[in-house]
């Protein structure tokens, strides 16, 4: 009796395991969905962004709950703080009712055009995924801290130097599901 459960048992794990490998594509794409595609490659081809960067970091922001708010105030799928959004919508004309930004900026459109028009600018400013994505998530002027003081390479390639622990793992959070969504959506 007990050799004909542990049977079962291992029939039913190899099962679940070949539906696994089976569906592994499908499964992937519910959990690292393309939830606003519209939205997202309007503003992606717009400020030249690789969409899947942008999607990339709505899933490590707001995994695309759309009314989120951060503990720190951040707002919306991209988690814009308010006086970076309003920066962004200024410096760069998108327009937006500046009385009520907090309402503009969750906003799916708002959010997802002023999010992909900074992470754009950070991408040009930068020149690399790697530390633009740790200035989105840290700031501009603590990373170029960083590269001034030598914690961090100009070009990336030693991101793993991130001094914040939150950000170094936001950073390798962004990468990793960067790579997911560019392998997944060929």
């Amino acid at each position: 009796m007990k050799n004909i459960k542990i049977l079962i048992f291992v029939a039913i794990i190899i099962f679940i395991i070949a539906l696994v490998f089976v569906f592994k594509d499908r499964i992937l794409k519910i959990i690292y969905p393309k939830t606003y595609q519209e939205i997202v490659s309007i503003y992606a081809e717009k400020y030249n962004v690789d969409e899947n960067l942008v999607f990339a970091v709505i899933k490590a922001e707001s995994n695309f709950q759309e009314g989120a708010v951060s503990h720190k105030s951040a707002i919306g799928l991209m988690q814009l703080m308010e006086e970076t959004a309003v920066d962004v919508a200024r410096k760069y004309g998108i327009e937006i009712d500046f009385e009520n930004a907090q309402e503009e900026i969750s906003n799916v459109q708002n959010n997802i055009n002023i999010g992909t028009k900074y992470l754009s600018v950070l991408l040009e400013q930068y020149g690399n995924k790697e530390v633009a994505v740790a200035a989105y998530n840290a700031g501009i002027g603590t990373v170029d801290n960083w590269i001034e003081k030598g914690i961090i390479k100009e070009d990336g390639s030693d991101i793993e130097n991130i001094p914040y622990k939150e950000t170094n793992n936001y950073v390798r959070k962004i990468l990793r599901n960067y790579k997911i969504y560019q392998e997944l959506y060929k």
